[in-house]
Formats: structure tokens, C-alpha cells, sequence
């Protein structure tokens, strides 16, 4: 007898109903927040506001009418912040499987990626301007020269440039992009520069952003957010452990060793925190003793890697002057592709370092492992337990320590792999535009 029953439909997604009170409630109270303000630039109604100060960087509501954790839209229907946000439910699965139609594999600790590759770019001023091999800004004026883009949101630092402080910001010009370049410690929700942007007549967009913001576009997509995720049409970002709270300058660089922040030119991260000076002197400072400056937003993100990225950047391995591209998605594989055809950028094989990509690997592992119990469950598959610490050896065998290295050229040049050993926290390096703890800039 034949079975001619038809097949049973496949089963409806439950409709989704979480609202900004779920969302504060399960993001933004929990301090699973990183601050990337895309609920911020989602939402229809304009009701939720971002707290740019120090010691904030994170969204609240504006509305008085159900107190800041609930939203009389939210509970007429609307649920644009939920979906926008890059940290809640099963965001990471999601937007794998807009990116790849597949969920990273429980070894793929940095994401899924092609290719890796080390390169730099060929303009020496470029190379220059930017941070390593200045790829981003390579990225950002090639594709605005062949039409892949009309404008960059990327972040600038405030004023005149001495108050060290990144904002989000617009370029649509080369001078633009290079007048971006460099890198920033501290936060910047690149984001936010999209009103501008569209304000501006700009219709295809680069976002340049840390991990956190690199999954909000992708995250919006795949939740049918609406139009205002539909302009960001490539996606770089930054590899990126934490970033610095603002108030590291005063309370640190300036309260401990006199380092004015008016008078820095350059920052990088490279096993310790490098600062270069005006007046020629240049100063390192322990990472370790940076730790208590850290972001709330950073504490708990997973994302080192930038997973989500078309094309993710950092400044980390042996080589100073090359940058670790990781090659995610086809467009990201098209524009390198051609950018090396045409001499735009140097490339070399990034197992010509296979320190940087072992060390990508445990900085994803470390940052991960920073990611709560209470959380969703499937973005630490794969991580490792942390290495039990040898017992210390008793008091009269034990070798006696070095002191700590904090200052001019002394450099504490195993930072990085030791806190990508450690249960908790690390540090990395970062892209042309920024650097491993913090990444805001091409």
C-alpha cells in the first residue's frame, strides 16, 4: 500500500514578543551589555537614549511613563530593540547562520572564517597614518574608490585631538578615513554615526566597529530588524579584548606617572601599553596595572575574534608592521582578493605566523570563558576549562621575581600570552585603527 499522506509542514517559529523590558532585564541588568547601541539606532520611536559619559557607555529609556524598564510601545507590540541587540538570546547562532547558513563548530573558538592572511598597506602615508599595516584604512579607501561603499562609520577622537576621547564619527574621503587612523583605548559605539551618515545622503555603509558591534548588523538581518540595517553593507572589525574607561588618564597615566594626555601622540598595545609623547620621550606601562580601568561593558563579552565580521583585523604575533587579517565571508574574500591583485595591499600567508594565530585562538578562548553560566549556553560549546595554576614552590626554593616592568623600556613583552593563559581577562593587540584591549578607529 502506498503512503500518500502529505508531509507534515514544517513546524512556525514562535512569534517573537521580547521588548525593551526583557531586554534590560536580561542584557542591560545582567552586564551583558557592551554598549554597542544598536537598540539604540533601531528603535522606531526614538525612546532610548546612550550614556556617553564615563563609567556609562551603555542605553537607557527616555520615556517616563513605565519607569526606565519597561516601554508603553514595547507593550502595544514593538520589539525592534530586542532584535537589534547583538547579546540577546541566541545571538551568536544567529547570526552564524546568516553569515555562514551554519553554526560555528565547537573548535572554531576564533568564529568561522576562509582565509588568514598578514597584510599591510602599499601606500607608505597610509601605512604610516594607520596602526601595524594600516589595512583598515587601505579597506576604507579602496572601497570608497571602486563604489563598494559611499561613507565609513568609523570613530575620530574628540576636539582638537588632545582629549584622547573617541567619538563616533562619519568618513567619506580619503582625508577623512586618515584623519580616523590610529588607535583609541577607550569606547566608541560607531553606530551611533549612522544618523549622521543618512543625514549626510549616504546610502552604503562600512561600519568599522569592536567585535560587539560587528554582530549587530547580521544580527539584524537575521531578525528582520527593517530599513535601518540595510545601508551597512560591509563590515570590518576590530579584534578586541576590553576597552579602558575614560578615566584611566587622570587616575592613572596622569595621577601615577605624569603622562598628560594633552601631550601623548600615539597609543598601542603590544604586551604592555605604549604611549609616545610630544615632546619625543615614550613610556610603557604594565597591562596589569590597567585591569582596574577596565569597561563594565567588556567584563562579559565573548567576542575577541569579531566573529561576525566580513573582514576582522588585529595587530597581534611578531610582526609590527603587518596586520592579522582574518577573511570571513565572500565579500571580505572579493575585496582582499582584489585588492592584492591590484597592488592596494602587501599580503603574505598567515601561517608565516603561526604565533599570532595561536594567540588569536587563546584570546578567543580567554574571552569566552568570560561569558556568564546564566547566559546562553551555546557561545561557550567548545571552551576548554582553564589550566589548573602549578602549586607555588615553598618559600626558600622559590626563585627570586624580577620587579614589574611599568616604565620606559622596560617591556613586560609576555603580557599578552600570559593573560591568554589566565581563566579571566586578556589582552591582545589590535588592528590598524586600534589595538588588542581596545579597537575604535581604521
Amino acid at each position: 500500500m502506498t503512503d500518500t499522506a502529505a508531509p507534515a509542514a514544517p513546524a512556525r517559529k514562535p512569534r517573537w514578543t521580547a521588548q525593551w523590558k526583557e531586554l534590560y532585564e536580561e542584557v542591560i541588568d545582567t552586564g551583558l551589555c557592551t554598549g554597542c547601541a544598536g537598540c539604540v539606532i533601531s528603535c522606531p520611536h526614538d525612546v532610548i537614549g546612550y550614556d556617553h559619559q564615563a563609567g556609562g557607555y551603555k542605553p537607557f529609556h527616555l520615556e517616563d511613563e513605565l519607569g526606565p524598564t519597561d516601554c508603553i510601545h514595547g507593550q502595544k507590540g514593538c520589539t525592534t530593540c530586542t532584535r537589534a541587540c547583538p547579546r540577546f538570546r541566541t545571538w551568536e547562532a544567529e547570526a552564524d547562520e546568516h553569515l555562514f547558513a551554519r553554526t560555528r563548530e565547537p573548535d572554531e573558538m576564533s568564529g568561522i572564517y576562509q582565509d588568514v592572511l598578514l597584510t599591510r598597506a602599499s601606500d607608505d602615508y597610509v601605512h604610516k597614518m594607520g596602526q601595524d599595516g594600516g589595512l583598515v584604512s587601505a579597506l576604507l579607501i579602496w572601497a570608497l574608490d571602486h563604489g563598494y561603499i559611499d561613507a565609513a562609520l568609523t570613530s575620530y577622537v574628540e576636539g582638537d585631538g588632545t582629549s584622547w576621547k573617541a567619538v563616533p564619527g562619519v568618513a567619506s574621503t580619503k582625508d577623512e578615513v586618515l584623519a580616523g587612523a590610529g588607535s583609541r583605548y577607550t569606547y566608541s559605539a560607531n553606530t551611533l554615526a549612522i544618523d549622521e551618515a543618512l543625514e549626510r545622503g549616504f546610502s552604503k555603509l562600512a561600519l568599522v566597529g569592536m567585535s560587539c558591534q560587528s554582530s549587530v548588523p547580521p544580527v539584524m538581518w537575521h531578525r528582520k530588524v527593517g530599513k535601518i540595517s540595510k545601508p551597512i553593507v560591509f563590515n570590518i572589525g576590530l579584534l578586541c579584548s576590553k576597552t579602558f574607561d575614560d578615566a584611566i588618564f587622570p587616575e592613572l597615566f596622569e595621577a601615577k606617572y605624569g603622562l598628560k594626555k594633552q601631550d601623548m601622540v600615539k597609543m598601542n598595545i603590544k604586551g604592555v601599553f605604549q604611549i609616545w609623547m610630544r615632546n619625543g620621550d615614550y613610556h610603557e606601562i604594565n597591562l596589569k596595572e590597567c585591569h582596574a580601568w577596565t569597561r563594565e561593558g567588556c567584563k562579559c563579552c565573548p567576542d575577541f575574534s569579531a566573529e561576525h565580521a566580513d573582514i576582522s583585523t588585529g595587530g597581534i604575533g611578531e610582526n609590527n608592521d603587518w596586520t592579522l587579517t582574518i577573511v570571513r565571508t565572500d565579500l571580505g574574500r572579493e575585496i582582499i582578493s582584489r585588492m592584492i591583485d591590484d597592488g592596494s595591499i602587501i599580503a603574505r600567508p598567515g601561517d608565516e605566523d603561526p604565533g599570532a594565530i595561536d594567540l588569536m585562538r587563546r584570546l578567543s578562548i580567554v574571552s569566552r570563558r568570560r561569558w556568564p553560566e546564566f547566559a546562553e549556553a551555546s557561545v561557550k560549546v567548545g571552551v576548554p576549562p582553564p589550566k589548573k595554576k602549578k602549586a607555588a614552590a615553598p618559600a626558600a626554593e622559590a626563585l627570586p621575581k624580577e620587579p614589574a616592568a611599568t616604565t620606559d623600556g622596560q617591556a613586560a613583552s609576555n603580557q599578552a600570552v600570559a593573560d591568554a593563559q589566565a581563566p579571566e581577562g586578556a589582552t591582545g593587540t589590535a588592528p590598524d585603527a586600534t589595538a588588542p584591549e581596545a579597537p575604535t578607529t581604521p
